[in-house]
């Protein structure tokens, strides 16, 4: 089950994510200008505030968004052109599982994985209870997905991706829905992969010990190094934000007390 299947047309010696003067607009909203990154290392993070770009950088990379300028090429190939190779090259776990799932009993949504590798669908129904097996997740595989919680549902997502096994793996916070033991769990599978990960989160413990970290700002690449020293430059910008935020916040009701006083 776990054999990856040819990768036609595809050059290894491709970097495998290129983003070369990527504009991207949504109205009247500029989300990136001219944006340029080679993305070569096995694990990278991507952090930042709410609306930063994080997730329409993944959405680019996955071809769901196209951009107005530029080009994002995975593995040598263009993402945007990409039709049968897509599947091949590149998979996205969505923010909100409900978005990603398509079938309502769990070992089908994981066969779905599975069948477009090419398997016919008794072959893939019986690979998913196996990979549900391995994981001791052998009674969830007729389960109702309407039966799960949230994070269960961020589980069969996770599963499902990996079970199509395209090259990079894209999460879009993907620990924000699980449990203590289920955010290791997955951890610990981001270490163990042999593809490229590339995950958006604001859990920056779960990141220290990642190749490189990215920290977007308004579009745009703020800092881009080690996990330890972007993350903390990041950690210091938002204390230094919100001591500014409180002693405005003070300083209006100091004004306010006086104004009534």
């Amino acid at each position: 089950m776990n054999a990856p299947l040819p990768h036609a047309h595809l050059d290894a010696n491709a970097t495998r994510v290129q983003i070369e003067q990527v504009a991207l607009q949504r109205g009247k909203t500029q989300v990136f200008r001219g944006l340029d990154l080679q993305l070569t290392e096995q694990r990278i993070g991507l952090i930042g505030d709410n609306g930063a770009g994080k997730t329409s950088l993944l959405r680019l990379l996955c071809g769901l968004d196209a951009p107005q300028a530029g080009n994002v090429r995975i593995c040598g190939v263009d993402i945007h052109t990409a039709t049968k190779e897509r599947a091949q090259l590149i998979g996205l776990m969505f923010q909100n599982p409900d978005d990603q799932i398509i079938y309502p009993v769990v070992e089908e949504e994981i066969a779905l994985s599975l069948r477009a590798r090419g398997l016919k669908k008794p072959q893939a129904l019986a690979a998913a209870r196996e990979l549900l097996a391995e994981r001791g997740l052998s009674h969830w595989a007729d389960r109702a997905i309407g039966s799960l919680s949230q994070g269960q549902r961020q589980q069969v997502c996770w599963l499902a991706l990996k079970a199509a096994d395209p090259r990079v793996l894209l999460l879009d916070e993907p620990f924000a829905s699980l449990d203590l033991p289920s955010q290791n769990r997955l951890a610990d599978d981001m270490a163990e992969t042999s593809q490229q990960v590339i995950v958006s989160t604001h859990v920056l413990a779960h990141i220290q010990d990642f190749d490189r970290v990215i920290w977007l700002e308004a579009g745009a690449v703020r800092a881009d190094g080690s996990p330890q020293e972007v993350c903390a430059a990041y950690e210091t910008d938002v204390a230094l934000r919100d001591a500014h935020s409180r002693a405005h916040r003070a300083a209006a009701r100091i004004t306010k007390v006086k104004q009534h006083g």
